[in-house]
């Protein structure tokens, strides 16, 4: 199956570009629900299957997984088939996801149901809608990354509290039911309007400034070892990343608040998060990906800092909302320079590869907080575990940001 139309390079930074954006966002925001709303269930799932903290935590950890290599697989189907089909295969596992997790009788269902929400579910309204958003915008290619990634933080603003009062009324099994279905269909709706060919999709193949010549190298590096600095830039960062964003209902339980109030806090931060994701584009227009990336991860660890000397509930609702306004654009910034900085004939296996990476680093930092959180009994060490990661990640981007400064060419910036 291929894209119904042909591409058009009048379409570049136009309307019809607008109004495919807007509705990435609404993709993302239902394809990514999951990633959320499995916080929220944590606390109750491990006490219904009896379970530590750790081994609830383990859903997480696999869809995360899961997310991050079905990035790679389904950003290959939508470079050979185009990204409509492989959104409507999304909203067809979404919905069997939902259905398994609120059947399942232990917690090893339960985390293959994630598996599937994350690796054809997650998957393919996450990486492969970020580097098709990439091909459609050249002077606004920041902010429109931006846009669309921020539909994964509206996730997090919109499904935490409505799962959380879905399980006080009715019980995490039915709440997960009826998310299935509205994910499920929302998501198939909108696929529909995804099947237009992006115009960068497909540029001259020799003498024009979007095609690198002979010999170019990311950051003075061999193309292969940027990628992997990329990569564990991007691990870096997300573990320090999931420590609040996993954790922060389980904190609140854990001191007493309660879930609803961990709930209302994870929302903030993310709804923080979305204004985050926004002004990043919009700096990284001006200053480029690696500045931006330097920048957020600076800020990240200022807000893990945080953590550590307050625990009031007052001050966790203002550092959840600093928290998620200091990191909304890190994971954005991966695809902006990947896009400045490698050939765009490569940028949807490189955008997936990235964002894997991120997923993985995620997957890592939930998992590894609740296990520490078992063996310590506390969530301090937690938190340090998380500055440590994004110190290393801090590391990467300065030295990448030192590299990017020399001279070199600059094709990707006239693209």
């Amino acid at each position: 199956m291929t894209p119904t139309a042909p591409a058009d390079p009048s379409l570049i930074d136009s309307r019809t570009a607008a109004w495919r954006l807007l509705t990435t966002l609404g993709l993302v925001a239902l394809g990514n629900s999951s990633m959320y709303v499995v916080s929220v269930v944590l606390p109750v799932v491990q006490t219904e299957f009896g379970v530590s903290r750790g081994a609830a935590s383990l859903p997480y950890t696999l869809m995360m997984v899961a997310l991050g290599l079905g990035g790679i697989f389904t950003g290959r189907l939508a470079d050979r088939h185009g990204i409509a089909p492989v959104l409507t295969m999304g909203a067809v596992a979404v919905g069997a996801g939902y259905i398994w997790a609120a059947l399942a009788g232990g917690i090893a269902s339960f985390g293959l149901a994630h598996a599937l929400l994350g690796f054809l579910g997650g998957a393919a309204t996450f990486a492969p809608l970020m580097a098709d958003t990439t091909l459609w915008w050249r002077r606004r290619r920041g902010i429109a990354v931006a846009i669309c990634a921020s539909g994964n933080y509206i996730a997090g603003a919109i499904w935490p509290p409505l799962a959380q009062w879905g399980i006080e009324h009715y019980g995490w099994r039915p709440t997960y039911l009826a998310l299935g279905g509205l994910c499920s269909i929302g998501m198939a709706l909108l696929a529909l309007r995804m099947r237009q060919r992006p115009p960068l999709a497909h540029e001259p193949a020799a003498g024009t400034s979007t095609r690198p010549v002979a010999g170019d190298r990311p950051f003075g590096l061999p193309p292969a070892h940027a990628q992997w600095l990329l990569c564990v830039a991007g691990v870096a960062c997300c573990v320090a990343m999931a420590m609040p964003q996993v954790h922060i209902v389980a904190y609140c339980t854990d001191l007493g608040y309660g879930a609803a109030r961990g709930a209302e806090m994870l929302s903030l931060m993310l709804g923080a998060g979305i204004l985050s994701r926004l002004i990043s584009g919009w700096i990284c227009d001006h200053i480029g990906g690696v500045r931006t990336l330097l920048m957020g991860s600076a800020l990240q660890g200022i807000a893990l800092l945080l953590f550590l000397p307050f625990d009031g509930l007052v001050p966790l609702y203002a550092i959840s909302a600093l928290f998620g306004f200091f990191q909304g654009g890190i994971v954005p910034s991966y695809a902006i320079i990947v896009r400045e900085h490698f050939a765009p004939r490569e940028v949807g296996a490189r955008v997936g590869a990235v964002i894997m990476a991120t997923m993985l680093g995620m997957a890592l930092g939930g998992w590894m907080s609740g296990w520490i959180f078992d063996v310590t009994g506390s969530y301090r060490a937690a938190f340090v575990n998380g500055i440590g990661w994004n110190l290393l990640n801090l590391s990467i981007a300065g030295w990448l940001y030192l590299r990017a400064r020399g001279p070199g060419p600059r094709w990707a910036r006239a693209s």
